[in-house]
């Protein structure tokens, strides 16, 4: 891995609030005519003073906890370890077998803070970096491969059988649901080795015990070539040829061989037969069930124990020790950065964008479509354009170039960047894109140095930085006028729903705070942002609130079906001139209403009224509607009650997500037109029909925000977080988005919040710094190893203070002819994002059931083409995965289970809608922790330390009785209480030592006078800081009803939807991948 120059920073568990750090005006470059002296200061991050990157107080540095050295070429303490090789004697042909880690020299170094330390039992396990910047080093070798052993050889005593869950197909459990100790005992570190207590050859052992039944594939270990020989141990003796014979056991398990690195607990143990995991997977007639007994009953199955099996925390710890010491640099071609759970890394930008910025499914494409098509990998970038920044990392810098605007390829209009390559003396360039020579401007020369490069390449962004802004000239603007500062309309409704539940009083009252801060660029400059208000329920209520009256005025617009606005000017203000008037109205709306009796609502002229103030404003915007129910009343984009359960797994399923009118789809093109966004909060009691409702805000690039069953004591906290961060974070206005490719690939396909008038053009009315566009490439010609393969993603839009600008990501990455090369350098996480994304939007065409079909099958491909030819020659017995995609599986696993895709019976449409539509604009970091929730064990917290817990498997057998568990997804916190928890940790986190008087129903915990109970507050604060909406705190006792609720986010379990265990899935993969083989 390439690493900066300057020293680590400290770095800890959040940064601040995405608008805080984006609060500031970017740094600003003079026109181009003014000579630089100096390079912009990129090396100034890691003096940044650290007070500003947290929210909480800073954490003071110190050593990571449990860092052991990287493996060691030279000193096996096992006599079996192969010779070491050096790289150039590689040989060329695939080998007999590999190490399952290299052995390549990654630098001990001093390691930063980081989040969680790793567990005191268990050393770290360093993960190599991946030899990505020099793709053709090793044409021929697998990439690393990941194997998680079958059973261990030594056998080790049974654990306690756990209780069936809740959501397991058989009666509900009559006993307490828990095992009285969970898991087994801590190990012991081994003395006098360097690396974890296994055999020399690195974590994942090519290790094979007995060929497993249903309960699990034998699997082994390959490692990437580097620096060891390959090393895989033959298939035990009684393996079946062909697919696994579900109802035998396999001989004994072979003695000295040691399993897969483990979490929480000793080697693998063998376990008996375990409830919840025995009912058959859907559609699989056998799957994770037995076949029918022969005539001599087989003796009970052993399953595979989980801890043998690849674990999602262990791959993030050791992507910590390897990568969490240093700033990570993006200047190496096809460099995959840390994994997007490591946001506390430092980034700094040279060449490429940041990955904040930026994720790509893969660091190394395959050179044509024939190898892309064989391999299956999906080609993708997640891109958030504008992402927020740690205070300590330099947003990128504004470029104004004058009159004449960006330096542009003549062809491809590709911007200026460092991909252009100055020819003949700088007079003119060649585009890295698609070959044109250009002339270079004259106000634009510069003399080259003996490299070729000009002499002011680091004096300027454009052709040194990943990312930067232009400031665009009035021949990117509408019209060929410069554009009006945004307007924010706020659209309350008044029914009696709302009015009853309280929403009405509680938005009015925030409104008249808020108003205070709206976005700006400078903080010590006012918004030039104006706002008007409107109340509506069957009727809408325009309010005059123009600063030379008394009063505000309203005039109410009955006719809803030929919409119109009432009044031009007082109706969009600036909130500094009409503070009075705007408070006297904010005060008056709850008592108009307070004894109102209407129940109906509209909605489609609500949205077009807010469309109408903009266009005569001749501004963008955006609308913030207040909604409360099914619109009923008759208006144009009247809806009518359609949930049917009867649909739920049918083929007509999918009309359920699609609108019900077409009324919609054109009013979101209208908003598009205008640059008008939308952003709707929901507070239903009953069906209101998210999927037709949402179709403007998910066109206009707005959010939707859903409060079921509003109640203001519990749900008020929620709601005013999630919408001053709405109101006051960073946005573009009236975007368009292009992304450009070099020749040979090109963007066939998007997903997002968004609308698209033509292929090429991702229109946003709005575009904030939570919403990612999702690009998939496609090959329409043959790619170089030597170039690489580039992109540039522009966009357009006009800043909160009414300027045109333009934003540049750029990003390149390697070409590959070798499959093994691809496979070294994907991104899971990006993959899983990418299959979400794509899955979530096929369920409006396809019954959700042959989605799933589809990505299961899509994921054997990639893994049988894998095995089949990249890893050594081994037994078909043998799972083996690559060392990047090892939790393809599991997560695939939790995405395929998720409510969207196998509802549960008590999961209704609406949500799956809304959970529908909030997953297609998730960045990497949020979808990860959407599906796979973090899991932390609160009494393993160290109070005298900034670092958290390292978190645990999302598992019931996880659970200890006498802990404290917080989970997070994204969208909840819960805070999981053992029945048999110690009374001093419950008097300091919720002061009362019984665990009968703990109240299930608090949303806060109270702010206790002990260092446990502050700092567990900070961490949950720390956490909601990092995700884009407020998570409301749910205390879940154990055996408490609410427990259902909790169990369904621990996703390796068998959940009661149907979706089958981590354990049962991966033994399905296995078949699966078996049968592609054969």
């Amino acid at each position: 891995m390439q690493v900066g120059s300057t020293a680590p920073s400290p770095a800890g568990p959040s940064y601040a609030h995405p608008f805080v750090s984006q609060a500031a005006a970017p740094p600003t470059f003079p026109p181009a005519s003014t000579a630089h002296s100096q390079p912009p200061p990129t090396e100034a991050v890691a003096q940044a003073p650290l007070q500003s990157y947290y929210r909480t107080m800073p954490p003071a540095q110190q050593p990571f906890p449990n860092a052991v050295p990287p493996f060691s070429s030279t000193g096996p303490t096992q006599p079996q370890a192969p010779p070491p090789v050096s790289p150039q004697s590689f040989p060329q042909a695939p080998p007999v077998s590999q190490p399952p880690f290299s052995t390549a020299q990654v630098p001990p170094g001093p390691t930063q803070l980081y989040r969680g330390p790793l567990p005191s039992t268990q050393p770290s396990f360093p993960r190599p970096p991946l030899p990505t910047s020099q793709p053709s080093a090793f044409p021929a070798g697998p990439p690393p491969t990941s194997t998680p052993s079958q059973l261990p050889g030594v056998m080790q005593p049974q654990l306690p059988v756990s209780q069936p869950s809740p959501y397991h197909s058989g009666p509900p459990p009559t006993s307490t649901g828990f095992p009285p100790q969970v898991g087994p005992p801590p190990r012991p570190p081994l003395a006098g080795m360097q690396g974890p207590p296994m055999a020399s050859q690195g974590p994942s052992m090519a290790s094979q015990g007995p060929p497993m039944t249903s309960q699990g594939p034998p699997m082994a270990s390959q490692g990437p070539p580097m620096a060891q020989a390959n090393h895989i141990l033959p298939t035990q003796p009684g393996m079946p040829p062909g697919p696994i014979n579900t109802s035998l056991s396999g001989p004994p398990p072979q003695p000295g061989m040691q399993g897969y690195p483990q979490q929480n607990g000793a080697f693998g143990q063998v376990r008996g037969p375990q409830p919840g995991y025995t009912g058959p997977y859907p559609g699989q007639p056998n799957y994770g069930a037995p076949p029918a007994a022969p005539a001599l009953a087989p003796a009970a199955p052993k399953r595979l124990d989980p801890d043998s099996i690849p674990s999602p925390i262990q791959v993030i710890e050791d992507d910590k020790a390897n990568k969490g010491s240093e700033p990570f640099t993006t200047g190496v071609r096809g460099q995959a950065p840390p994994l997007c759970m490591l946001f506390f890394i430092l980034c700094k930008t040279v060449g490429n964008a940041s990955p904040r910025y930026i994720r790509c499914t893969a660091y190394n494409i395959p050179c044509n479509s024939d190898m892309a098509k064989q391999s299956q990998v999906p080609l993708a970038a997640v891109i958030n354009p504008l992402a927020p920044l740690p205070l300590v990392e330099t947003p990128p810098y504004l470029l104004d170039h004058g009159e004449s605007g960006p330096i542009r390829c003549n062809r491809c209009k590709a911007y200026m960047c460092p991909y252009m390559q100055f020819i003949e003396g700088g007079r003119r360039f060649q585009c890295g894109f698609c070959s044109c020579v250009t002339e270079v401007p004259p106000h634009y020369f510069q003399h080259l140095d003996h490299t070729g490069k000009r002499v002011d390449c680091y004096d300027r962004p454009e052709l040194s930085m990943g990312s930067y802004e232009f400031t665009a000239t009035v021949d990117y603007c509408k019209n060929n006028k410069f554009p009006q500062p945004p307007a924010f309309i706020f659209l309350i409704d008044v029914s009696y729903n709302a009015v009853k539940n309280g929403m009405v009083g509680i938005v009015c009252q925030e409104l008249k705070t808020l108003l205070d801060y709206l976005p700006r660029e400078n903080p010590d400059v006012e918004s030039n942002i104006r706002v008007g208000f409107v109340t509506y329920n069957k009727v809408l209520h325009f309010y005059n609130v123009k600063a030379s009256l008394a009063q505000p005025q309203m005039m109410v617009v009955s006719d809803v079906a030929d919409m119109f606005v009432p009044l031009l000017d007082g109706f969009l203000v600036s909130v500094s001139e009409s503070r009075v008037v705007i408070e006297s109205l904010l005060d008056q709306i709850p008592e108009m209403f307070a004894d109102t009796r209407e129940t109906e609502t509209v909605f489609g002229p609500v949205i077009q009224a807010g469309l109408e103030a903009l266009k005569a404003a001749d501004c963008a915007g955006k609308l913030f509607v207040f909604h409360s129910s099914l619109p009923i009343a008759e208006a144009p984009g009247k809806l009518k009650n359609r949930e049917d359960k009867k649909l739920v797994g049918s083929d007509k399923e999918k009309s359920l997500f699609q609108p019900q009118v077409s009324f919609y789809n054109t009013l979101a093109k209208e908003c598009v037109a205008q640059g008008c966004c939308v952003d709707l909060f929901l507070f239903p009691n009953q069906y209101v029909d998210v999927a037709t409702l949402g179709v403007v805000p998910i066109s206009t690039g707005g959010s939707i925000y859903k409060y079921t069953y509003f109640q203001a004591p519990s749900d008020q906290e929620r709601f005013l977080n999630d919408l001053r961060r709405d109101v006051q974070k960073q946005m573009g206005f009236d975007a368009v988005m292009r992304v450009r490719t070099s020749t040979g690939i090109r963007a066939t396909d998007f997903f997002g919040s968004f609308y698209m008038s033509n292929t090429t053009d991702v229109e946003l009315a709005g575009l904030d710094c939570d919403k990612t566009v999702t690009v998939e490439f496609r090959h329409d010609d043959k790619l170089s190893e030597e170039t690489g393969a580039l992109m540039q993603c522009a966009v357009l839009y006009t800043s909160c203070s009414g300027q045109r600008r333009l934003r540049i990501h750029n990003m390149a990455v390697n070409c590959c002819s070798q499959l093994a090369d691809l496979y070294r350098n994907c991104e899971t996480d990006t993959i899983i994002n990418f299959f979400a994304k794509y899955a979530y939007r096929s369920v409006l065409s396809s019954p959700t059931k042959n989605v799933r079909d589809s990505l299961m099958n899509q994921c054997a491909q990639i893994l049988a083409c894998y095995r089949k030819n990249c890893a050594s020659p081994s037994s078909a017995g043998q799972l083996i995965l690559p060392e990047c995609m090892k939790l393809l599986p599991v997560y695939l696993n939790c995405m395929l289970k998720s409510d969207v895709l196998q509802p549960g019976a008590d999961v209704s449409l609406d949500d799956r809608a809304y959970l529908r539509q909030l997953v297609s604009t998730m960045d990497v970091a949020e979808s990860h922790v959407f599906f796979y929730p973090r899991l932390l064990p609160l009494q393993k917290l160290d109070v005298e330390s900034m670092t958290l817990p390292v978190s645990v498997r999302d598992s019931e057998e996880r659970l200890s009785r006498g802990g404290v568990y917080l989970l997070e997804n994204g969208l909840n916190i819960f805070l999981w209480v053992g029945v048999n928890a110690q009374q001093e940790l419950l008097q300091n986190i919720f002061g009362t030592p019984a665990f009968s008087q703990i109240d299930p129903s608090m949303t806060s915990l109270p702010a206790l006078d002990n260092p446990f109970s502050k700092r567990l507050r900070e961490i949950i604060e720390s956490v909601r800081a990092q995700r884009s909406r407020y998570m409301k705190l749910m205390v879940v006792k154990q055996e408490d009803k609410l427990e259902l609720i909790f169990k369904h986010f621990l996703v390796e379990d068998k959940s009661n939807n149907g979706g089958a265990s981590y354990v049962d899935f991966l033994c399905h993969m296995h078949k699966e991948i078996r049968q592609l083989l054969s």
